[in-house]
């Protein structure tokens, strides 16, 4: 469980609409006693604010940025920043996109526009240890490739090959297909065509649900050094 005893904590907004930014954080500074609140309006220039600050005790995250779409960037900004609380503060606020963003590794989800008391609520949920999910929300059991049973997971899993399951392993880390490439020392295309053959043997349409599936079943495969 991550520490979350910290009284005044430095949080980080990350959404491009430079207006709900602020209105961000002033919700923030009425509900608790922020030592500072930045903001950035892409994942790149949060990840950057995140490697140069100590330790951020809170970030707000939209889904929707310039440069990245969906979980793909809670993934990456979770493992920039593991300590600390993330509320994921998007309109896409279905069931099933709420139960990925939790699996994912997000402390919360609040709805866009929702009211001061609700990012109120959530902030002391999560600063307590607990998840929190907005009103009506309904765990969508059985509706989707994550929540298979965990030998299906692993027998899928163990169908990878060796460069396959170090491609995995790189993405479950946050990494790109360039950045995968370089450390690899192969082509971009030739990691694009892993990528394809890794979702369609996992049974799944994006890297996001890959990587939830790999979390689910603990997937960390030892490898060789030889490809």
């Amino acid at each position: 469980m991550r520490d979350t005893s910290t009284s005044a904590l430095t949080a980080l907004v990350v959404d491009d609409h430079p207006l709900f930014c602020d209105a961000l954080t002033l919700t923030l500074r009425s509900i608790a006693d922020f030592d500072d609140i930045h903001t950035a309006g892409t994942l790149e220039a949060a990840l950057t604010k995140v490697s140069e600050e100590d330790e951020f005790g809170l970030i707000l995250l939209d889904l929707n940025l310039p440069d990245v779409n969906g979980l793909d960037g809670l993934v990456r900004l979770r493992t920039a920043a593991p300590k600390a609380m993330i509320l994921i503060v998007s309109s896409m606020a279905d069931n099933r996109m709420i139960s990925h963003a939790l699996k994912a590794g997000a402390d919360g989800f609040v709805p866009k526009h929702s009211q001061r008391a609700v990012f109120q609520n959530a902030f002391e949920t999560v600063q307590s240890g607990q998840p929190f999910v907005p009103d009506g929300y309904i765990d969508p059991q059985g509706q989707d490739a994550t929540r298979e049973a965990p030998e299906e997971a692993l027998s899928r899993l163990a169908s990878l090959t060796n460069q396959q399951a170090r491609i995995l392993n790189l993405i479950c880390e946050g990494k790109l297909n360039k950045q995968i490439a370089y450390d690899l020392s192969i082509a971009e295309t030739t990691v694009k065509a892993h990528v394809t053959a890794i979702m369609r043997k996992l049974g799944v349409h994006s890297r996001t649900q890959a990587v939830l599936i790999a979390q689910e079943a603990r997937f960390n495969r030892v490898l060789p050094s030889d490809t």
